[in-house]
């Protein structure tokens, strides 16, 4: 009813709409904008960027694909010693490392998404390189229809 009352208390319609419908995006820009504040996070968190990232919002689940995120340390421990408890160690250092900075990661989200984080999964390949994190949102995103 908030937006009944903004709109009766309106003169200019055009105005309003301009107001409530340009602040949604489209599923393309939150999925960049997650992107590049994951990177971000990556490289001011982490120390190191990914080579690449992708991230794809399917209704309520925000899937992050992050590709070439080993450290040339990380990699060259995983090469000598692979299935072996170094592996292990990199993957157990990379999820604790994440899970600290989960307040961080849920902030950014909640702030492009507009949505709460649920949860938060994710592992990495030792032997690829590569990082998934899947939030969970407490529902799917208002979002701009593009045609």
């Amino acid at each position: 009813m908030d937006w009944v009352n903004a709109v009766l208390a309106s003169s200019n319609l055009t105005e309003f709409y301009k107001r409530t419908m340009t602040n949604r995006k489209t599923n393309g820009q939150i999925e960049s904008e997650i992107s590049d504040a994951i990177v971000k996070f990556e490289k001011d968190y982490m120390g190191r960027g990914p080579e690449d990232a992708r991230t794809h919002l399917i209704g309520d689940l925000l899937l992050v694909r992050l590709r070439g995120v080993l450290t040339p340390a990380e990699k060259h421990l995983a090469k000598d010693s692979a299935g072996t408890r170094s592996s292990d160690l990199i993957k157990q250092v990379r999820i604790e490392l994440l899970e600290r900075g989960r307040p961080l990661l849920e902030e950014i989200v909640n702030s492009i998404t507009g949505r709460r984080v649920v949860s938060l999964h994710t592992d990495i390949s030792i032997r690829t390189g590569e990082r998934i994190i899947v939030f969970t949102l407490d529902g799917a995103p208002v979002v701009e229809e593009t045609i």
